[in-house]
């Protein structure tokens, strides 16, 4: 019996469906082919391996059951796995502010660079002849033939009188981009360019190529390609910039390690960052729960108006609380200051302070965080049976010890993932960084950026993006290392968790 899938009506129904997976399947290769037309050839690569999937996956009916996790798939490859792999990519590459060209890049920016021969710069005008122009050089009295000033062209000048017609100047600046095209040849054989916006010149090249790696300078320097720092180097050996990208194997994290103006900040921002992540997970959880514990009182009064009151800092956008902490931890106007001068006459330098600046960055974010553990502990706390407490209770057991002995036991094992995922998430808090204080103030005697606050994340980010010399292929191998790092420790937490639940269990 012949199957419906072969019967000419569901043939008729899958022509609609061939068409549009058609369609997109043809867009996506446009976009691959444009990618790749702008040197682009990575993003291209990843573009048509897109719409060859999507074409193989929705065109063919055995594949049906694939069209539903092909766009998670995709999603989880472009976006999660080509980031983390072209990242540690970096890390390997002298990728940097200094060195963001390819190589032939690079040669056609050296070569395109000139300087002007004083001893040749005349003034010009522009003259009117019908539709073209002519150009006429008054120190020398030489006036070019009519050209049209529209495109790159080359005319010749001869002895002739001033023209009649001559633009004003505000009119003659308005042909400047024919101006610059414009190449003037002189009855002695010498070519002048526009120099400005007056005057004419010989316009020397600083560099000329001469050979496959080699650049020969204006006054007979010759540079050499050093393919293994990505630079072109002179006689004397200084670097040329710009520079290009190449493979440069371990050196990154050679410098990491062995430079002590790389290291040392590396090794306090590392220190700093476990115990900004530490502290914040035992104040936010402690704080956390004695609120919630005092909210489950049975004889306080207005409880409902208390957790309203206690869950606003959750309610509130995180980046706004932190602009506000920041203006109220100001030096000079912040109202903590004043009320602190008014009361003790102090006045703490928090941001310019390492360890101030440190104690009121886990201020905030102990703020910020303890509303969530609050909330968790509230739910926890339910479900500890009445009746154990009260057994101890009958055996003369105070309020602590109970709470010590039977209610934190038995919430401990629900709250330990979040607490992990609360460190891992304080581990890489960039935002709170990032607006309350940039990391600020600085680490002195380092070569790289890194202040006292700055956590790996922010770290990070300052040495790839808010820093003159932009080090990305640095910043790459250092996120390597976080990302080792974060992994053994997700392990270990995973290990020690899973070893938990089978004691639990063997117990049980």
């Amino acid at each position: 019996m012949a199957s419906i899938a072969n019967t000419p009506l569901a043939a008729r129904s899958s022509i609609p469906r061939l068409l549009m997976v058609t369609l997109v399947s043809v867009c996506l290769l446009a976009g691959s082919f444009y990618l790749y037309q702008i040197s682009q050839p990575v993003f291209g690569a990843i573009l048509l391996a897109l719409s060859a999937g999507f074409a193989i996956i929705f065109g063919a009916n055995r594949f049906y059951g694939a069209r539903f996790i092909f766009p998670g798939i995709a999603a989880v490859l472009v976006f999660i796995a080509f980031p983390v792999i072209y990242t540690i990519y970096i890390g390997f590459t002298n990728y940097s502010s200094f060195n963001l060209l390819t190589y032939e890049r690079t040669v056609e920016v050296l070569t395109s660079r000139s300087s002007i021969d004083k001893t040749t710069e005349q003034p010009f005008a522009v003259a009117r002849d019908g539709e073209s122009y002519r150009i006429w050089l008054p120190e020398s009295g030489l006036l070019s033939a009519p050209v049209s000033l529209i495109g790159a062209d080359s005319v010749a000048l001869s002895p002739a009188a001033k023209p009649t017609d001559v633009l004003p100047r505000r009119d003659a600046i308005k042909l400047r981009a024919g101006l610059q095209a414009l190449k003037l040849t002189t009855p002695d054989g010498g070519i002048i360019e526009n120099a400005g916006l007056r005057t004419f010149a010989t316009v020397v090249p600083d560099y000329t190529r001469t050979g496959p790696d080699e650049l020969t300078k204006s006054d007979g320097a010759v540079l050499t390609a050093d393919h293994s720092t990505g630079f072109f180097i002179d006689q004397n050996g200084e670097q040329v910039p710009p520079g290009w990208r190449v493979n440069i194997g371990l050196d990154n994290f050679t410098r990491i390690f062995q430079s002590e103006g790389i290291r040392q900040p590396m090794v306090s921002v590392f220190l700093w960052t476990f115990f900004f992540a530490i502290s914040s997970v035992v104040l936010t959880f402690a704080l956390g729960l004695t609120l919630a514990v005092i909210l489950q009182w049975p004889h306080l009064r207005f409880k409902a108006v208390y957790r309203v009151l206690l869950i606003l800092p959750y309610a509130v956008p995180g980046f706004i609380s932190i602009l506000v902490f920041r203006g109220l931890f100001n030096q000079n106007f912040g109202e903590i200051n004043l009320i602190l001068e008014a009361l003790f006459g102090i006045r703490p330098n928090w941001f310019s302070d390492g360890n101030l600046a440190r104690t009121m960055v886990l201020i905030v974010n102990t703020w910020l965080g303890y509303p969530y553990m609050m909330l968790l502990a509230m739910g926890f706390l339910q479900s500890v049976p009445e009746d154990h407490k009260k057994a101890a209770a009958l055996e003369g057991a105070g309020a602590l010890r109970v709470f010590f002995t039977i209610t934190l036991p038995q919430i401990i094992p629900p709250f330990l993932p979040l607490l992990i995922a609360s460190f891992a998430f304080n581990f890489n808090n960039l935002v709170l960084i990032f607006l309350l204080t940039r990391g600020l103030p600085d680490i002195p005697g380092t070569i790289i950026p890194a202040g006292e606050t700055d956590i790996l994340a922010s770290f990070t980010y300052r040495l790839a993006f808010d820093n003159a010399g932009q080090q990305f292929g640095l910043a790459g191998a250092i996120t390597l290392l976080i990302f080792l790092v974060v992994a053994a420790i997700s392990y270990a937490n995973f290990v020690a968790m899973r070893r938990a639940a089978l004691r639990r269990s063997g117990k049980a």
